[in-house]
């Protein structure tokens, strides 16, 4: 029996990351959102970075019928079973043993894990070292828009990445050590990242970065 907090299925995997469709095309994790994989004593940590929908046989394709999904639902709901969505996911890391590893786990996911979005306390934990950085641009040349990715991953984890000033801190000083101190990338990276901590800022009582 699947988990009740699960909502895809492993159908590819290496090391550095896994491919998974979800068990309904229109229900599947945000890009920049983490989401895990148990395997016994080992919780494997993946980055959203990409999401795809499409036709489930190579020679169906969707058609545009226009009329509205609700329409659509109601006239041909049997063209939405041949629909599926993959996202695919870099690894950040694992927990294992009540410890936390930024790097590579010693073997893949499994084929036919299921996915879920990652619990809270693991979550919270994972992130509250910014080590996962380092794993994240170890791996960034299989990532298509790296910083839009990161703004993403910012976005949906400002919550737990950034509980204090200091740590808000941290995140881009560490991001600007990994780049090389390059000042003009940081410059930009900051510049439109800047919304998203006024935003939180605005809601946490976090007055500066």
């Amino acid at each position: 029996m699947s988990h009740p907090k699960s909502f895809a299925e492993v159908i590819e995997s290496s090391l550095h990351t896994w491919l998974a469709q979800t068990w309904q095309w229109d229900y599947f994790p945000l890009f920049g959102s983490l989401v895990s994989v148990n395997q016994g004593n080992r919780v494997l940590i993946g980055l959203v970075h990409s999401v795809q929908t499409g036709s489930i046989e190579a020679n169906r394709h969707p058609f545009a019928y226009q009329k509205t999904e609700e329409e659509l639902y109601r006239e041909q709901p049997q063209i939405f079973e041949f629909l599926k969505t993959t996202f695919s996911t870099i690894i950040l890391g694992y927990q294992e043993n009540n410890t936390d590893f930024y790097m590579l786990a010693p073997e893949p996911v499994k084929i036919h894990a299921f996915v879920q979005n990652t619990p809270d306390n693991i979550h919270k934990r994972f992130l509250n070292n910014s080590d996962y950085l380092h794993v994240l641009f170890g791996l960034s040349r299989h990532i298509d828009n790296f910083d839009e990715l990161l703004l993403a991953f910012l976005k949906n984890n400002i919550r737990i990445i950034a509980p204090t000033d200091i740590s808000l801190k941290d995140f881009f000083a560490t991001y600007s050590l990994l780049i090389g101190n390059d000042y003009r990338r940081l410059k930009m990276f900051l510049h439109r990242a800047q919304h998203i901590i006024v935003n939180h800022t605005n809601n946490s009582g976090i007055t500066s970065y």
